[in-house]
């Protein structure tokens, strides 16, 4: 049966990028590239990186004008859960996070010369960005409330501030900075999104942020960042200022998608792996794991969790497109909590048929429970989108449900 959603390109590009990923990608999960060896894997990443543009399989999200394969959201969604099945699969194919997301951003705000300085090089693969929005100091999910500043001086900003979770900051040539530009503005036009050379002085990586227990020095690093007294051109402004918030929210609308579909992907590895020890793990003399009724109800529960996860992420997906995410807000927020839960409760089922094995690092699954247990916090914890889904709802109802002065 032909997957829904599939067109004439996903029939053609997911046979070969799936043999790309089992046959390039999987042989390199082993445990010490896993757990502290990234500057050897990156190495042989960067190798892969040029049979994929071999392959013509370079810039999966790029417009055809620009040299890449054009895929709309929907199409690239379904590309990203296979790419998902290996933890080197999106950076091998240069649109892992948060490079795909400032890349998307450059192309429809920034200027012709922040896209010559920066997002082409981006693009290419020759260096890599950081996003710096969050801060130690203020809660994450309310981006209105922000400490950093950029102050202009003359024909140049200065930024001061503190971030942290600037993913990927190690080893980034550039960070796109969050910084209030307009104090005395209301508060969802206050801040602005600012360009910053990580080799500029005052920029400070202070530290990669340990993920319960991996160091993460790597691509897919989270780093407290300082930012004092950094001076950068008031030209390296991405869209006009105050626009930091709608910048924001225009980027995670696709982020959230780019985000759900990996997290498919990450599930069906690891339903794979849990029924492939069901399937040959011995109980007892003669019996299997996977005769027992309860590893059958994980099996079960995690097919339709999974399934019902896909369909609804390309549903939003295929809106997004046609209307702008804008228009499909409460569905953002709908898939965002959903999938975040489903990929954990899959994960963790799969630890569990593993047995002991399973919270090891000589399986995979250890590994993707730590970096995935933040799935139900970034991009706005759960507990923000169902709020906001449940207001949007009630409100049809006739119920406001803000606070009331």
């Amino acid at each position: 049966m032909e997957p829904i959603f599939a067109t004439e390109r996903t029939r053609a590009l997911m046979p070969r990028i799936r043999e790309f990923v089992l046959n390039e990608l999987v042989p390199l999960e082993t445990t010490d590239h896993l757990t502290g060896n990234f500057s050897k894997v990156a190495r042989i990443l960067d190798q892969k990186r040029e049979l994929v543009r071999k392959a013509g399989l370079w810039g999966l999200q790029h417009s055809e004008t620009e040299g890449g394969l054009g895929l709309s959201l929907c199409e690239f969604g379904q590309v990203s859960e296979v790419l998902a099945w290996t933890p080197f699969g999106h950076y091998t194919f240069n649109c892992q996070a948060p490079d795909i997301g400032n890349m998307e951003l450059m192309h429809k705000y920034a200027s012709e010369d922040i896209k010559n300085r920066f997002l082409e090089p981006l693009k290419e693969g020759h260096i890599r960005s950081c996003f710096s929005m969050t801060e130690p100091e203020f809660a994450g999910s309310n981006p209105t409330q922000m400490g950093t500043v950029a102050v202009c001086d003359g024909d140049e900003y200065i930024i001061n501030g503190h971030k942290w979770f600037t993913s990927s900051a190690d080893g980034a040539a550039f960070a796109v900075v969050m910084a209030v530009t307009n104090p005395d503005a209301a508060p969802h036009k206050r801040a602005s999104m600012i360009v910053v050379p990580t080799d500029t002085p005052g920029f400070e990586l202070v530290r990669n942020i340990s993920i319960m227990g991996d160091p993460s020095d790597h691509w897919g690093s989270h780093a407290e960042v300082r930012y004092t007294d950094v001076r950068v051109p008031v030209d390296n402004l991405i869209g006009g200022e105050g626009m930091g918030f709608l910048l924001a929210q225009e980027r995670l609308g696709p982020g959230r998608i780019h985000h759900c579909m990996r997290w498919i992907g990450i599930a069906e590895r690891c339903f794979d792996l849990m029924c492939r020890r069901a399937a040959t793990r011995e109980m007892e003399p003669g019996v299997m794991l996977g005769e027992k009724q309860f590893i059958q109800g994980f099996i079960a529960e995690s097919r339709a969790e999974i399934d019902a996860s896909r369909l609804m992420v390309l549903r939003t997906a295929r809106n997004i497109d046609e209307q702008g995410a804008a228009a499909v807000r409460n569905e953002i927020s709908t898939i965002k909590f959903f999938v975040a839960n489903m990929v954990l409760r899959v994960i963790d089922r799969a630890i569990q048929v593993h047995g002991a094995l399973g919270v090891t690092d000589d399986v995979l699954l250890g590994w993707y429970y730590r970096h995935e247990r933040g799935a139900r916090i970034y991009d706005g914890a759960d507990e923000v989108h169902k709020t906001a889904l449940a207001r949007s709802i009630l409100k049809n109802y006739g119920l406001d449900t803000r606070k009331k002065v």
